[in-house]
């Protein structure tokens, strides 16, 4: 009985199995509390060691993200053939996935674990996080970035420079148009099930069905790589295309470099949009 006594009060119980959790069930009492809007500036946050170790924590994990993929990379790279190598480009794809996963899984009550200046944006942008904060998490995240991309040049330097560094460029065959609309597209996935993993009414609705967040995060980012390896080597994060580019340091990488900051931003951007106002339609409520 006590385990049903406290089901009820998580919400499981909250209506009949008969009951559908489509717009009959939204016109029911909540069951969830909305998170209000954070603060655009929030006073004495700069002085509190929560921001810190947030920042802290983005820096490590992207550190870890960059030091982990870009290996996996020049594994492939370095292989005769990339269907017969050690991992392939599904095992990149995988490598990618799985990180995001893991780290997503490890950060996340610490910092929220972006990972990404990109879903760091389009959280700011749904006033999830302070402007201080997003923009400090921005910028632990691409030194996290540069410095593992650079413990893997010090790990092998001929063979970082020469099969590339791991570094994003659109690929030969496609325009700058396709590179764009292959990140706008790839990081629109990706944000938009950060906010759908992350929804406070989707946990509530479900919560009889306990939601890992980190696995749907993970495997949109391997999907998204399976879909865009050929096309950008598949950006969607503008801290791992600038650590490997700055690393990498090569003319041809910066030709394109702009792309893999627009795309990743306007796609996060859409995201968020479409997601506060068409998904949720926080605007359009009305606050009791």
């Amino acid at each position: 009985m006590e385990g049903k006594e406290e089901d009820v009060k998580l919400g499981a119980n909250k209506y009949s199995e008969r009951q559908p959790l489509g717009t009959a069930a939204q016109t029911r009492e909540k069951d969830y509390k909305e998170p209000g809007p954070a603060p655009l500036f929030e006073p004495g946050e700069l002085a509190s060691w929560s921001f810190w170790r947030a920042g802290i924590a983005e820096f490590m994990a992207t550190f870890l993200f960059l030091y982990i993929t870009i290996l996996t990379v020049m594994g492939v790279k370095r292989a005769d053939n990339v269907c017969t190598g050690s991992v392939g480009i599904q095992g990149i794809a995988w490598a990618f996935g799985g990180m995001i996963f893991c780290l997503v899984y490890c950060t996340a009550g610490i910092s929220g674990g972006h990972i990404n200046p990109a879903v760091t944006f389009g959280l700011f942008l749904a006033r999830k996080l302070s402007l201080p904060r997003a923009v400090f998490y921005m910028i632990c995240q691409c030194l996290g970035a540069i410095c593992g991309a650079g413990v893997v040049k010090g790990f092998m330097e001929g063979e970082y420079q020469a099969d590339g560094g791991g570094a994003n460029s659109v690929a030969h065959g496609y325009t700058k148009g396709d590179g764009l609309g292959a990140e706008i597209v790839g990081t629109f996935v990706l944000v938009y099930t950060v906010f759908s993993a992350t929804d406070a009414k989707r946990s509530a609705r479900d919560s009889h069905v306990p939601l890992l967040a980190p696995l749907p995060i993970g495997f949109a980012v391997f999907l998204v790589h399976l879909a865009t390896i050929p096309i950008t080597g598949t950006g969607i994060n503008p801290a791992r295309s600038s650590g490997a580019a700055i690393i990498y340091n090569k003319s041809r990488v910066w030709d394109d470099h702009w792309i893999f900051w627009v795309g990743p931003f306007l796609g996060a951007g859409l995201a968020a949009i479409y997601h506060q106002m068409i998904i949720r339609a926080i605007p359009f409520k009305t606050r009791s």
